[in-house]
Parts: C-alpha cells; structure tokens; sequence
C-alpha cells in the first residue's frame, strides 16, 4: 500500500513568543522489507533562523530549529510518500518465556534495536505494582514470548475505554491505568510497563493510522492524529513484533511508522522549550490517505 501522508502542527500564541528552540520527530522511517520512504520534507512558517537535519540514536529522522525572532504565530508542515507492506505473520516461531533469558544473556550488541535498551524503567515507563500484578493475570497461561504479548495486548483493549477527554500527554501511566480510560499514548505506556514487569523488552512506535478503513470496516481509533503502539522483543530469530493494543490488531499496512523509542519521551513529535508572556493554542491536521 502506498500513502500520501500530511500532518500540519500550528501555534498560536497570546503574546509574542521568542527564544524558540525544537526537536521535530514527524517523518516517517524506511524500514528494510516493510516500509519505504519515497519522499519526505518538513516546512516551516515562518522559516527558522537554523535548522539541523540529523538521525538520532534510535534511527529517527530529526529535525532541529531555532527561532531568532518573536513570533505570534508558527507552523509546521510534514509531507510524506510512504509505500507500506502487509502485516507480519506470526507464530512461525515462538520463543518460550523460560527461554528469554538465555536469548537476552546471548545479546552482547548495544545497537538501536538492542533490547537492552527496553528492559528497565524509562521516563516515562515507571515501575507500577498495579500493572505488574494486573500482567500476570493477563498473560494467562502463555508460555511463549509472543502469546503473552498478545494475551496482555487484547486484555488492555477489553478493559480500557478510548477517551480523549481524560487524558493529557503528560498522564502518569498509573492514573490512566487505575480509570481504564486514555488515548493511544496511555495504552502504550501501559503495555509497555506490563510486558517489562514480566522481563520482556517492549518500546514505544509512534507512527500514523490510516485515515478512512477499507470498505465495510469500522474506523479505527487513533486516526486523523498521530498514533502510538507496541513493539516488543521475541528471541534473536523472531526479532520484533508490533502490536496495536487501542485497536486490538497486529501492525500491518494500515500502520506508518515515524519514530522507535523506549516510550514517548524519546519519540515526541515536537519537544522544546520557548519564552512567552501569555497561553497558546495548538491545532493539528492529519490527513493519510491511500494512493494505491
């Protein structure tokens, strides 16, 4: 499948804000036998006074920029040509859980996609002893790596209401999970915290949703907004899998993926810092489309 993909951040500010300084995680990554970038640009309004385009540790297109002036109003716009395969297939080979150790203690690299870097506690993925015990129980009676992923994945979309209104991106993972209610970024954190407390490597995707399903589906959630989901680690022959607990699905051609991380701190689409004297409104526009 390829798409046409476009998302458009824009501030408004109260006051004339200056001093702006942003990290930029919006366009999509090329990965090898699953997705191809055709072509992605990032503009801005008004342009800024430096700009950087680099790949940060995890393989992510960044984007950083500098702001000389005062402003009243900024935006920026992505647009991508991204060609996406199919959906993985699973279970050709499970990794039993009581052979993971053995895979992790073999894994000696310290790359991007070491799972080293998804075991332990993140910023924004504490150690919760609600979810912890809340994961036995949902793994169930696995006993492979993938099974379990699984099982915890489509218990968390059973019990989780999508709520957009009760959330904001700075929600502690344990008070979203405590009212079974969030968007894409709480189900993701929680999943994440529930897979490690059972000592499997899980990371953060961010990424977009197509748009409008194919005919006789239902609207997935998430859509016309930036999406979030899991990827978690299955032994060194299976690799990484992902899995999308807010809509119960495993990732496939509906999914695009901009950015892996170890949860949304490293993968926040826009992070900074500016000097302001006033409040700012921000809107988005996402549009995905399917080409052909």
């Amino acid at each position: 499948m390829i798409y046409d993909i476009r998302i458009t951040l824009t501030y408004d500010y109260d006051a004339p804000a200056d001093a702006g300084r942003h990290v930029l995680r919006l366009a999509p990554k090329t990965l090898a036998g699953v997705q191809q970038v055709v072509v992605a640009a990032v503009d801005f309004s008004p342009q800024p006074a430096e700009r950087r385009d680099r790949v940060d540790f995890f393989g992510n297109s960044t984007v950083d920029i500098r702001y000389a002036e005062a402003v009243m109003q900024s935006s920026l716009t992505m647009r991508a040509r991204v060609e996406r395969g199919a959906a993985r297939v699973f279970g050709q080979y499970c990794l039993l859980l009581d052979q993971l150790s053995g895979e992790l203690a073999a894994e000696h690299g310290l790359g991007p996609d070491s799972p080293h870097h998804f075991r332990a506690n993140s910023p924004r993925v504490p150690w919760v002893l609600d979810v912890a015990q809340w994961a036995i129980w949902a793994a169930g009676v696995a006993t492979s790596v993938e099974e379990t992923a699984i099982n915890i994945s489509n218990a968390l979309h059973s019990e989780m209401t999508f709520d957009p209104d009760y959330t904001a991106v700075d929600m502690p993972l344990e008070r979203a999970f405590a009212a079974r209610r969030g968007v894409c970024q709480d189900y993701a954190h929680i999943m994440i915290c529930a897979l490690r407390s059972l000592g499997i490597p899980a990371g953060y995707v961010s990424g977009f949703l197509r748009t409008i399903p194919p005919e006789g589906q239902p609207r997935l959630e998430g859509a016309d907004a930036m999406h979030a989901w899991v990827r978690v680690w299955c032994g060194r022959q299976t690799g990484w899998i992902e899995l999308d607990p807010t809509n119960k699905m495993p990732v496939g051609e509906d999914h695009v993926v901009v950015a892996y991380g170890r949860d949304y701190f490293d993968v926040s689409p826009v992070k900074g810092q500016l000097r302001l004297s006033g409040g700012q409104k921000t809107t988005q526009s996402v549009d995905m489309l399917a080409v052909f």
